[in-house]
């Protein structure tokens, strides 16, 4: 393990009802969020496929936004220990680029971000069963990190079904559920409230706030920071010890 500096830093690990629903979205504005509150904030990606070849290495689009929105800014390679070319199951983009992913990594990685840092946000891959390797779930991941997890559940058709069986899996995986932060991905769901109203009635966690849809690429993140509810989390407070 690296050998930063220990001190308290609070961490959360954002999973989502599927891959394509706005998991880094809500990561980057949870960061704004954080910082909004004073605290020093970074994400984390520890692994991303589908990067692209830059002149300096490969880069993927969801962990640059995530550095992005980080102060202190981190290193891209801590941000993202595992960059890998296709955009492919982990698992296969892995075995492409003829590498073999461990927790040992990323964990050194985030304990140089939690050394820099009040709070890590740490993005998943995919929904919560996507696994990183052949031997690797998420949930192993997380227990190492010893995070407690935020959904991200995209408002489509479908979604209350998504949420309580992803809900279900990361209770049974003996992981804390913290959270979960709604996100407008289909501008045409019939009676969208509704559903939300109905996912708030039906989980048994908070809502940390519900994303609009964004027809326009790229959304800024920091302008959506004020959507997020963050109460109950108060600084000195540790969620999630990082």
């Amino acid at each position: 393990m690296s050998d930063a500096t220990s001190h308290e830093c609070a961490g959360w690990f954002i999973t989502g009802t599927d891959t394509g629903i706005g998991k880094s979205l809500a990561s980057a504005t949870l960061l704004h969020a954080l910082r909004g509150r004073g605290l020093r904030a970074v994400g984390m990606k520890p692994l991303a496929s589908g990067c692209e070849v830059t002149c300096d290495g490969l880069r993927n689009e969801d962990a640059l936004l995530l550095q992005a929105a980080s102060a202190p800014r981190p290193d891209y390679d801590d941000v993202n220990p595992y960059a890998l070319l296709q955009p492919l199951a982990p698992e296969l983009a892995a075995a492409d680029a003829g590498v073999t992913v461990r927790l040992e990594p990323i964990l050194d990685a985030h304990a140089r971000l939690a050394a820099m840092a009040d709070a890590v946000v740490v993005e998943g891959v995919g929904g919560w069963a996507a696994p990183l390797s052949a031997t690797v779930d998420q949930a192993d991941l997380v227990r190492a990190l010893k995070l407690p997890v935020v959904m991200v559940v995209g408002l489509r058709l479908g979604c209350i079904n998504h949420a309580r069986l992803t809900a279900r899996a990361i209770a049974a995986d003996g992981l804390q559920l913290a959270g979960w932060i709604g996100n407008d991905i289909d501008p045409h769901m019939a009676r969208a409230d509704d559903n939300f109203t109905l996912l708030r009635q039906r989980l048994p966690i908070p809502c940390w706030g519900r994303l609009p849809f964004c027809d326009r690429p790229g959304p800024d993140p920091a302008e959506l920071a004020h959507l997020l509810d963050l109460s109950g989390i108060q600084p000195g407070i540790q969620p999630g010890i990082c």
